[in-house]
């Protein structure tokens, strides 16, 4: 799936697209506005992108402290953008083109 594409699942459709990776199915819930079930889906993952992704979660839901704790934990630094930029990086890390 490409950036393109992607945005498009979310802006058209009511479905999430079949065969994204978890942290895509997180991001995709996320930009629809439901982000326990973004948050479900990577809560439980231990790995360093998952870390990531987290990560920004916890700023969408203005946990700076819990936020910082995953940065850490995926051995990134903090993010300083804006949240849409920060979800537009992540979401370009794990589509294709």
């Amino acid at each position: 799936m490409t950036y393109n594409e992607f945005i498009n699942s979310i802006e058209k459709d009511n479905t999430i697209p079949d065969k994204l990776n978890v942290h895509l199915q997180s991001l995709w819930y996320d930009a629809k506005g439901d982000w326990q079930t973004a948050h479900d889906l990577i809560d439980h993952l231990e790995d360093r992108t998952s870390a990531h992704v987290h990560a920004y979660l916890h700023r969408v839901e203005g946990d700076l402290w819990n936020a910082r704790y995953w940065y850490n934990r995926a051995k990134q630094p903090e993010y300083k953008g804006t949240l849409q930029e920060e979800w537009e990086s992540l979401v370009r890390m794990f589509v294709r083109g």
